[in-house]
C-alpha cells in the first residue's frame, strides 16, 4: 500500500512504504545524489565543498596541483618553479657580464703575398692609358696622351683611335698582344671574381678591360655586319738600318710630350689578329654581362671580326710589315679554336663550336704534335689556353656527339701539357733557381712562366670542381696539389724567392728592379718638355727611375737567373701588357685562403642545355 503526498515546494513526493531500508542506507544514497548534484551545478567554493569532502580527499588535494592539462605534484611544481627562476637569473648575470666586460676583437689576417702583388700588378694597367685619363688614375705622374691618335694620319679610315694601352716601355699601341692580355684578364675575372671581390679589385679589373674593349670597338666599323679592315697598330717603333726619323723607338719622350707623327697601321687580310680581338670582345661581354646592351655591343663587335677573320685569311704580320719585327705571328689556325670557343660561350651558337672541334684546324694548329714549344701559352700561340677553355666544357657540361672526340682530344692534350710542367718530367729545362724555361732560355722568360701558372692553376680547380682529384701522367697518377705546387713555386720565384732574393715585379718586396725600361717612367714631370733626343740623357743614366712603375712584372732572369737592372736592355727590364695580364690571371688564382673556388656557372650563361629535344608525343590511341 503506497501513500501519495504532497511536496511543500508544490511537486508530487512518492513514498514507498515497502522501503525497508535502515537509516544508514538512506543516508549513503542521500550522499550519493549530493555528489551526482555537485557535477552538474555550479562550482562551490572551498567552505562548500569541506562540508561535503572528507579529510582525507582534502589532504589529497592540498599535495597536488592542477595545472588544467596534468596534475602534478605540488613538490614537484615547486622544484620546477624555482630551478627555472634560478637558471635565469643566473642566464641574465652571465649575459650582463659578458656584455660589459671589454672584448678584444681578433683583426682579420693579413694578406697573402698573392694578394698584395695582385693590387700592385693591376696598377700597372693604369700607368700604360693612353688618352684622357680619368680622375681616379691613381697614378700621379701620368696625364693625357696621344689626343690625336687616327686624326693626324690621313689616310687613316678610323680617324678616332684615342685611347687603349700603350704596350711596353715605349708608346706604340700593338692590338695583337693587347687584345691576348684583354682575354687573359676577362678570363681570370670569369672564373675568379670572387677573389677579385674579396680583395676589392673586381671593379678595378673590370674598368682596365672596359679600357681595353672600348678602344678595339674603334679599331674597326663595330656596327657593320661585315668589314673589310681593321687597324693594327698605332705609332711606328722601326730604327733599322740606322733610321733617324723621330718615332716610338728612336725617340725618349714622356707620352705626354710626344709631338711626332703616329701613323696607323690598316690590315685588310689578318685573321689571327680579327679573331685574337673577337676572342678578346666574346670574353669580355661575359665580364659584363649585367650590362646588357654594352655586352651585345661586345658580342656583335667579336661575330664582325670573326667573320672577317675566316673570309680574309692571312697573318697580320706578313709581307715585311712593321708588326713581324716586334710581335710575329707564326699562323691564325691557333686564333680560329681560341676565338671560336669564346664566341660559343658568349653566344651559345653551336656553330663556333663545330669550327673550333673541327680535326682539320686542329691540325693545323698543332694539336697533334709535339715540338719545342708545345704547351706554351704566348701571345703568339693560344692553342694550349684553347684546349684547356675547352676541355673545361667537356669537364662539365659533357655535350657527346659529335664533339666529344675532339674534346677527349683536348682534354688528353691538356694533361700531357700540364705533366710537361712537372719537374720529373724533360719537356722543359730549369735553372738552378727552380725557374721553368718554356722559352728554352731565350731572353724574356717571365710572360710564359707566368701563363703555364695561370692554366696549372685554373685546370686542377676544374679537375676539383669536377671531383676529381687528379691526372695520369702515362701509369702515374698526380693530385691537383702537385699543379698548385708548381704554380706556387713559379710565382713566388718571380716574388723573390730566387737566388738572387729579387723580385721581379717593380715596387713589391724590398729588393726590386729600380731601372725599368720604361719612357713615362725614366723621365721625371718636372715641368719640362724634352723633346726626341733631349729625353736620351734618362735613358742612358745609371739613376733609378724617378718614378716608380708600380706593378710592372720585368722581362726577367736569363737562364743561369742572373739580372741586369739596366734600363737600356730590354730583355731585363722591359715589362709588357701581356706579360702582366697572365701575372695577374696566375696571382689571382692563387690568391686566398682556399675558401673561394671557380665560378662553374658564369662562362656558361649563354650556352643552352645540352641534352637533345625530346620527340613528340604518340598520337592519341583510336579503337
Amino acid at each position: 500500500m503506497s501513500m501519495y503526498g504532497r511536496d511543500p515546494w508544490g511537486g508530487p513526493l512518492e513514498i514507498n512504504a515497502a522501503d525497508s531500508a535502515t537509516e544508514d542506507e538512506r543516508s549513503r544514497n542521500l550522499n550519493d545524489y549530493d555528489r551526482a548534484a555537485l557535477s552538474n551545478s555550479r562550482p562551490l567554493d572551498e567552505t562548500q565543498q569541506s562540508w561535503l569532502l572528507g579529510q582525507g580527499e582534502q589532504q589529497k588535494k592540498k599535495k597536488y596541483v592542477d595545472l588544467g592539462c596534468i596534475i602534478v605534484s605540488r613538490k614537484i611544481f615547486v622544484w620546477t618553479v624555482g630551478t627555472v627562476l634560478v637558471c635565469g637569473l643566473l642566464a641574465g648575470l652571465v649575459t650582463l657580464i659578458v656584455k660589459t666586460v671589454p672584448r678584444h676583437h681578433r683583426g682579420r689576417s693579413p694578406p697573402d703575398n698573392y694578394t698584395l702583388a695582385l693590387h700592385k700588378s693591376l696598377m700597372f694597367f693604369n700607368a700604360q692609358r693612353s688618352g684622357k685619363l680619368p680622375k681616379h688614375n691613381n697614378v700621379s705622374w701620368r696625364g693625357n696622351s696621344c689626343l690625336q691618335d687616327g686624326k693626324s694620319d690621313s689616310s687613316s679610315v678610323m680617324k678616332d683611335l684615342v685611347g687603349g694601352y700603350y704596350d711596353a716601355g715605349d708608346a706604340i699601341k700593338f692590338n695583337f698582344p693587347a687584345s691576348f692580355a684583354m682575354t687573359m684578364l676577362s678570363w681570370s675575372v670569369i672564373e675568379y671574381s670572387a677573389k677579385y671581390e674579396a680583395a676589392g679589385e673586381l671593379s678595378h679589373v673590370k674598368e682596365i678591360i672596359k679600357w681595353g674593349t672600348d678602344y678595339f670597338l674603334k679599331t674597326f666599323n663595330s656596327s657593320a655586319d661585315t668589314i673589310d679592315s681593321v687597324a693594327a697598330q698605332v705609332g711606328s717603333g722601326d730604327t733599322s738600318g740606322g733610321s733617324t726619323t723621330s718615332n716610338d723607338h728612336y725617340c725618349w719622350m714622356r707620352p705626354e710630350d710626344i709631338d711626332y707623327p703616329r701613323p696607323v697601321t690598316v690590315c685588310h687580310s689578318c685573321s689571327d689578329l680579327a679573331a685574337e680581338m673577337a676572342a678578346a670582345l666574346a670574353a669580355a661581354s661575359i665580364v659584363f654581362k649585367d650590362n646588357k646592351a654594352y655586352s651585345q655591343k661586345l658580342v656583335h663587335g667579336a661575330k664582325t671580326l670573326f667573320h672577317f677573320s675566316r673570309l680574309q685569311r692571312g697573318r697580320y704580320s706578313a709581307g715585311g710589315s712593321e708588326a713581324a719585327i716586334f710581335y710575329n705571328s707564326t699562323s691564325y689556325w691557333d686564333e680560329f679554336i681560341w676565338g671560336g670557343a669564346w664566341l660559343y660561350y658568349a653566344t651559345g651558337n653551336s656553330s663556333y663550336l663545330q669550327l673550333a672541334t673541327t680535326p682539320g684546324l686542329a691540325k693545323h694548329a698543332g694539336a697533334f704534335w709535339g715540338g719545342p714549344d708545345y704547351g706554351v701559352l704566348s701571345w703568339d700561340n693560344k692553342l694550349a689556353g684553347a684546349q684547356v677553355l675547352l676541355s673545361r666544357l667537356r669537364l662539365f657540361l659533357s655535350p657527346g656527339y659529335p664533339y666529344e672526340e675532339m674534346l677527349r682530344t683536348f682534354h688528353n692534350q691538356t694533361s700531357i701539357i700540364m705533366c710537361s710542367y712537372l719537374p720529373i718530367f724533360t719537356s722543359f729545362n730549369r735553372t738552378k733557381g727552380g725557374l721553368i724555361q718554356l722559352n728554352h732560355g731565350r731572353p724574356q722568360p717571365l710572360q710564359y712562366v707566368v701563363n703555364a701558372a695561370f692554366l696549372a692553376t685554373v685546370f686542377s680547380d676544374y679537375l676539383d670542381a669536377a671531383d676529381t682529384p687528379g691526372w695520369y701522367c702515362g701509369p702515374n697518377f698526380y693530385s691537383t696539389d702537385v699543379l698548385r705546387d708548381f704554380a706556387r713555386t713559379q710565382i713566388d720565384y718571380i716574388l723573390g724567392k730566387n737566388p738572387r732574393k729579387m723580385s721581379y715585379i717593380v715596387g713589391f718586396g724590398e729588393h726590386y728592379p729600380r731601372h725599368a725600361h720604361h719612357r713615362g717612367a725614366s723621365i721625371p714631370k718636372n715641368k719640362v718638355k724634352y723633346n726626341c733626343k733631349g729625353g736620351w740623357k734618362w735613358r742612358d743614366t745609371s739613376k733609378p727611375n724617378p718614378n716608380t712603375l708600380v706593378g710592372a712584372m720585368v722581362a726577367g732572369p736569363d737562364r743561369r737567373d742572373g739580372f741586369h737592372d739596366v734600363r737600356s736592355n730590354y730583355n731585363y727590364t722591359e715589362p709588357t701588357l701581356a706579360g702582366n695580364a697572365g701575372l695577374v690571371a696566375a696571382l689571382v688564382a692563387l690568391s686566398g685562403d682556399g675558401s673561394a673556388k671557380i665560378d662553374k656557372n658564369t662562362i656558361f650563361s649563354a650556352v643552352p642545355p645540352m641534352f637533345p629535344t625530346p620527340p613528340p608525343p604518340p598520337a592519341p590511341w583510336k579503337p
